[in-house]
């Protein structure tokens, strides 16, 4: 798997690129998903050298146990392919597999290698470097969004992924080295980002940097602009208004593929060798680096320090430098950041964590200038406006009969009334006859259907909007999934309709539970289909107590609460 020559990437030249789409109409295709293309799209650009396409089953094992290639080549993390068990038994060394975006477009043509079953589980604790899955915060999420079937072989790019946005700053490995070289940069510190900088970060960078006298790379990760929505478009303009606070000449931010996981030490190396590829010669780790847990101490996955002491046993032979991160701190006698070891007991230390900071947004209160560059707050405040200026979701759920679309009905003539928001009735009867008609109520059927009542909602909310849904939403799983979906772009209220059974079955104004009950229709919640209780609704209402005059004002007292209102 090894590439002896340091290629600027693996797109073919155009005349090779039109044989392969004369060729193409016989090979099988694979669409990638999004966690794919970044990995083609890094592999493509020679971000992964010494890659030169999906690990094969002997060096995909090689590096679960030992972190090295078959050959004893460095590389910490499994490259693999996985498809379809369909497409793995129809496909076979030799053949070509043609790899294509979303949109049917072909970015390589895979020359198929080994074809093999791999153990997910047993993938994930070597990775996570835990006996149990179970017992790591994102083990099981890689576990279940990879299949089982693997493939390996080399690649011939046809066209890296193609990106609407911020394309200037999205510059390959080659690119990158090539700026450094005109800039005459020869120490340069590499940083990876994830999450929003601040004021800290920059006192960290800088005395990171001046520890090596080198210039920064800051490479902002980033998903693909609509699959990350309103956040992927902040990250990135938060991240430029940050670059611009450095001195001129001193730091250069480009946007990174989204590729690794939180596996630690592990996950800082896979990150060092990377960033080697662009061209830095020092890599900053934190000491917590990749933890899923950080940064509370009580609760950290990974020993403290850990990944900083792996990265820099291996510098001499990965030939890049690991430079500790500097924990800083405001001193307010000082007005400025300073090393946290050199904090005295007369000093007073100011701090927001990043659950003040992000409530502080949420009810446009103040934030100092000494903790957040009013830059980067201007641009958040535009992209996630306060609590009575976002849209919202409530999500109804509760047994058939518990006055769910009677409060629906209530609740949208009031926010009709106010007139501040536009307003969409979800209704579960109206979803069923305009979104969902060609569904049965299975339980893969009814995940579906309120995953798709979730998408609608977080629209609504995304534009400002208010939602009210209520449908019965049985199954926690997926009313947790509506409220992951739409809290990324607005408010979300999940509101427990409760009434007992048998009140239920007295309204029974759609005969379900007589029909259920005498055996002529089947697998009706409550009765021979369990419904499972919300363990944390921002409210219950018990129906069977309260009338929905008195529901609907809860409802409305709690958002003006919240701020919502």
């Amino acid at each position: 798997m090894k590439n002896h020559v340091h290629s600027q990437n693996l797109l073919v030249h155009f005349l090779r690129g039109e044989e392969i789409k004369a060729c193409s109409l016989a090979y099988q295709s694979l669409v990638l998903n999004n966690r794919q293309l970044c990995e083609l799209e890094l592999l493509l650009s020679r971000a992964f050298y010494p890659l030169n396409g999906y690990l094969g089953r002997e060096d995909y094992e090689s590096v679960l146990s030992s972190m090295r290639l078959a050959d004893g080549t460095l590389w910490p993390m499994p490259v693999s392919l996985d498809v379809p068990e369909s497409l793995a038994q129809k496909i076979a060394p030799g053949d070509k597999l043609a790899l294509r975006d979303v949109e049917g477009f072909m970015l390589a043509v895979l020359t198929v290698g080994d074809v093999w079953q791999a153990d997910n589980l047993q993938e994930a604790r070597a990775i996570f470097g835990v006996e149990s899955p179970e017992a790591h915060p994102d083990a099981m999420e890689y576990v279940r969004s990879r299949t089982e079937y693997r493939l390996a072989g080399t690649l011939e790019g046809l066209a890296l992924p193609s990106h609407c946005d911020y394309a200037e700053a999205r510059r390959s490995p080659a690119a990158v080295q090539h700026f450094f070289q005109q800039r005459g940069w020869r120490k340069i510190l590499g940083h990876q980002s994830q999450g929003l900088l601040h004021c800290a970060h920059k006192a960290m960078l800088l005395e990171a940097a001046r520890s090596v006298g080198g210039n920064i790379l800051l490479q902002s990760v980033v998903d693909d602009a609509l699959a990350g929505g309103i956040a992927h478009f902040a990250t990135v303009r938060c991240a430029q208004r940050f670059a611009e606070t450095f001195p001129a000449n001193m730091l250069q931010l480009n946007l990174l593929p989204r590729f690794g996981v939180n596996a630690g030490p592990r996950q800082a190396l896979f990150e060092a060798l990377v960033h080697k590829n662009y061209g830095c010669t020092h890599y900053l780790v934190t000491p917590d680096h990749a933890d899923p847990l950080a940064p509370t101490a009580e609760s950290r996955f990974y020993p403290l320090g850990e990944a900083q002491r792996l990265v820099e046993s291996l510098a001499d032979e990965t030939g890049i430098a690991m430079v500790p991160l500097t924990p800083m701190t405001y001193v307010e006698e000082k007005a400025q950041y300073i090393a946290a070891r050199d904090v005295t007991a007369d000093m007073t230390v100011k701090d927001i964590n990043a659950h003040e900071f992000k409530r502080r947004l949420e009810y446009n209160l103040d934030i100092p200038e000494w903790y957040a560059f009013p830059t980067v707050v201007e641009e958040l405040r535009k992209s996630f406006p306060p609590r009575n200026k976002q849209g919202f979701v409530i999500f109804m759920t509760g047994l058939s009969g518990a006055g769910k679309s009677t409060l629906a009905k209530l609740l949208y003539v009031k926010f009709m009334e106010l007139r501040t928001r536009p307003v969409t009735l979800l209704d579960g009867d109206i979803v069923r006859r305009h979104l969902s008609s060609e569904l049965t109520f299975s339980k893969a059927h009814r995940d579906l259907n309120i995953r798709r009542i979730g998408f609608v909602a977080s629209e609504i909310a995304k534009n400002g909007g208010i939602a009210i849904c209520a449908p019965i939403a049985p199954y926690a799983a997926s009313r947790r999934y509506v409220r992951e979906m739409v809290s990324l772009y607005g408010g979300f209220m999940e509101i427990y309709v409760a009434a007992p059974l048998e009140v239920c079955e007295q309204r029974d104004r759609k005969g379900l539970y007589a029909k259920a009950r005498a055996g002529i229709i089947q697998g009706v919640t409550g009765v021979d289909d369990p419904y499972e209780i919300p363990e944390h609704p921002e409210l219950a209402l018990h129906t069977d107590r309260i009338s929905p005059d008195e529901g609907a004002q809860e409802v409305l007292l709690y958002l003006e609460q919240q701020d919502y209102l």
